[in-house]
């Protein structure tokens, strides 16, 4: 195995777009993604509309020529700090590299970009049940939202417009 390459992804980079939907495609087929392939139109569309999206950005592991792992992350805004956010949306590592670090990797590469934008914050969604994936990120430094106790811990929620 090669030294694991962590780089911010050039959307207009056809080696970077491959990857990231060849990355995306294996993550959406694999049960923590809901065990489902891409659609045709994401896979053909998938990097030129994360490119027309100033807030968003994607990071990418190599182990030589090969991609490894993709973070999806979009920019939002924390109204309480009066400041930009970074949701992690998607995280994937190759199932040939799990078990090595790439995702904290990534994630260390994602809090740099976060933090030269000024974010105030990571947030991240993850199913209960995936507990390597809650592993990696309590190593990392996430933990539980909450503002009060009492009030319990935040949930997500999703309404589907489709």
């Amino acid at each position: 195995m090669n030294a694991i390459t962590v780089i911010a992804a050039d959307y207009a980079d056809p080696v970077h777009a491959q990857a990231l939907v060849t990355l995306l495609d294996a993550y959406a087929r694999d049960p923590a993604g809901g065990g489902t392939p891409l659609l045709d139109h994401a896979k053909t569309h998938l990097a030129r509309e994360l490119a027309a999206r100033p807030q968003a950005f994607s990071v990418l592991a190599f182990d030589g020529q090969a991609a490894v792992g993709l973070v999806n992350c979009f920019e939002g805004f924390s109204t309480f700090a009066c400041r930009p956010l970074v949701n992690v949306h998607d995280l994937v590592v190759a199932a040939s590299h799990r078990g090595q670090r790439v995702g904290e990797q990534m994630l260390a590469e994602v809090e740099r970009l976060a933090r030269v934008r000024g974010a105030c914050k990571l947030t991240l969604e993850v199913l209960s049940a995936n507990t390597p994936a809650l592993r990696l990120y309590e190593r990392t430094g996430f933990a539980a939202y909450q503002l009060d106790p009492v009030m319990g811990t935040a949930r997500f929620l999703q309404k589907s417009l489709d």
